[in-house]
């Protein structure tokens, strides 16, 4: 039997309108016609991580609950190593909040990126902490440090646009302390910052601060995945800025592009699990197999409404 693909779709809604009841979508709900209802995952508002990012950790074998999966030692390899990952972002400082940017705006380039680290790393190492520039994604970083071991992250994807009040900020352990003081420094060191004068320069708002997630540690790779694994993310750029147009055309993209060989898979009798992830609930799809009456009905059965995922 063929292996199955696993295929995660992140921020399918938009936060900006209806998700996607007004995109025709012909392969993805002919997907859904074909595959039956599975598990679904259900979290709050309060919850630091995303859906999408707990079924993906379910799916690659990694520990933790929400807040405390150690993605950044699974993604970057680091094993036995504290570690998380650091990311540039801009900070827009009110009265009685911060709002916080979508890092995908900020266009950092690689020699923000080197200008910035050069300045910032010392400060970090300060308090045990070493940073590496990600080889490929100028502004993200790897922190390494005794620091991140039980450290709690919040998601980008649940803080970026939203009005974080100074509660949000209140440190509950030295190791939140401790980045909250760095964070409070580097707002002060980033203010007159030359790589930000030229930013000006160029009309882009200044790096004025970061944001850490991904913190924990992993003592083992992750259990290898029987098949193969997909994350779909062209849907979370436009739902974090919620632009509901280029929101739109994502998902035609998608369902032009991924739906389609996910429906030519399956077609051709490989096994899939679709997951449609949105801010507050996860729903799977399966391919399930069926008896010759089964397979008979599945011929009259009409195609999926797709307003069921502003529910997620």
């Amino acid at each position: 039997m063929s292996e199955t693909v696993h295929c995660v779709i992140a921020a399918a809604p938009s936060g900006a309108g209806p998700a996607a009841v007004s995109v025709s979508l012909p392969n993805l709900q002919s997907l859904l016609a074909q595959l039956t209802e599975g598990d679904r995952l259900v979290m709050n508002e309060g919850s630091p991580a995303m859906p999408w990012e707990m079924r993906m950790a379910s799916l690659t074998g990694l520990p933790g609950d929400a807040g405390h999966v150690p993605w950044a030692a699974h993604e970057s390899g680091m094993l036995g190593t504290p570690c998380a990952w650091i990311t540039l972002c801009h900070w827009e400082v009110g009265t009685d909040h911060v709002l916080l940017a979508s890092p995908g705006a900020l266009a950092v380039d690689d020699d923000t990126s080197t200008a910035l680290h050069a300045s910032m790393a010392p400060y970090f190492e300060e308090d045990g902490i070493t940073l590496e520039p990600h080889p490929a994604r100028p502004g993200l970083w790897l922190a390494t440090g005794e620091l991140f071991r039980h450290l709690p992250c919040t998601s980008l994807d649940r803080v970026i646009g939203r009005r974080l009040t100074r509660s949000f900020f209140e440190a509950k352990d030295e190791a939140s302390r401790t980045l909250r003081r760095l964070q409070n420094e580097m707002q002060m060191l980033l203010y007159t910052h030359p790589a930000n004068d030229r930013r000006a320069d160029e009309g882009l708002p200044p790096v004025n601060s970061f944001w850490v997630t991904g913190a924990g540690v992993l003592d083992e790779p992750a259990a290898t995945l029987q098949g193969t694994l997909m994350l779909e993310h062209r849907l979370q750029e436009p739902a974090l800025r919620q632009d509901a147009a280029a929101h739109a055309q994502a998902w035609r993209d998608i369902d032009a592009s991924t739906c389609a060989d996910l429906l030519a898979r399956l077609k051709a009798g490989q096994p899939i699990h679709l997951s449609l992830c949105g801010n507050l609930a996860a729903q799977d799809y399966v391919t399930q197999a069926r008896s010759p009456w089964g397979r008979a009905a599945q011929l009259f059965k009409s195609r999926p409404d797709l307003r069921f995922m502003d529910s997620l």
